[in-house]
């Protein structure tokens, strides 16, 4: 199997091109100019709404991955390149795939989008029919799902991959905590009745990998464990597993003056997501359980 993969570097890509290869599957980054990767790689341009469209021929399956970070005090510009940087990249992307000619299409597309679609959602359980939330990043989420369109309406097999905040000591949220934690400055974030929807980085692959295996699955897809914890139990959890106090909570207020929207969004907000799809499919987590996961990533 061919799999080209969009934010191929980063922390989830990177991950799954690994996997990929150890199964004896060939994989090809989606690289920007100036790029220092080798290899078969297929080169586009989001911003300039370029891409080398002859060299997307013959691919089995596409992940799109790739999006500016959200990390970060947001200001006017920052949310502009948040937004344009995934809804522009993604219609690039899938109406050349779209005008690919049908035999040379992939098969299914996995486009990322963030379990942020659901916005800020108390302790309400929320799978993937729940309807979107009225915040930056939900508004942000349904963009990038619909540009996704092009590639559904030309029969490619689209599922948008609703990912939880994925914990690896590598890089994402979890590698910026352990600092503090480990010094035992942690604690829990605002109220921490927040709830937090997460999952191991060894899962996300794996589910990524059972989503291009299993046509039955399209649509929303919610790529997070099936036990998500409230911000409380998440930092005490981190506590524990690296045997330190996680005491020192937080304010909401000093969070906000900091980082303002961001912090009302990113870390505030509640979102109790359900992976009712990938369960129903029969998809097996290997860390389904909060200290599991930390266990795996922490070695």
């Amino acid at each position: 199997m061919r799999v080209l993969i969009s934010g191929s570097t980063g922390l989830i890509g990177s991950a799954l091109a690994a996997s990929l290869r150890d199964a004896g599957h060939e994989t090809a980054g989606l690289v920007r100019p100036g790029s220092a990767a080798t290899g078969a790689n297929v080169r586009w341009d989001p911003s300039a709404g370029a891409i080398d469209a002859d060299a997307l021929a013959g691919f089995d399956a596409v992940v799109h991955l790739a999006g500016e970070s959200i990390s970060g005090r947001w200001t006017r510009a920052r949310k502009d390149r948040i937004a344009d940087s995934r809804v522009q990249g993604t219609q690039t992307l899938c109406k050349a795939l779209a005008a690919l000619p049908a035999a040379a299409r992939p098969a299914v597309l996995i486009g990322a989008s963030a379990v942020g679609y659901y916005g800020d959602r108390g302790d309400e359980l929320l799978a993937e029919g729940a309807v979107p939330g009225k915040m930056f990043l939900s508004d942000v989420c349904q963009q990038w799902e619909a540009a996704t369109a092009a590639a559904a309406e030309a029969g490619i097999r689209v599922a948008n991959a609703r990912f939880g905040v994925v914990l690896s000591a590598r890089g994402g949220a979890l590698r910026k905590m352990l600092t503090p934690f480990g010094m035992g400055l942690g604690g829990r974030i605002g109220s921490g009745r927040q709830y937090m929807s997460w999952i191991a980085l060894g899962d996300a692959v794996a589910a990524i990998r059972w989503i291009i295996d299993h046509a039955a699955l399209a649509g929303p897809v919610n790529v997070a464990s099936p036990n998500p914890v409230t911000n409380a139990a998440f930092a005490a959890a981190l506590g524990r597993a690296l045997h330190r106090p996680a005491l020192l909570p937080t304010p909401a207020f000093a969070l906000r003056i900091a980082l303002g929207q961001m912090a009302d969004e990113l870390l505030l907000a509640s979102a109790r997501v359900a992976p009712r799809k990938l369960l129903d499919s029969g998809f097996k987590f290997r860390c389904p359980t909060l200290p599991e996961a930390l266990r795996e990533a922490l070695g």
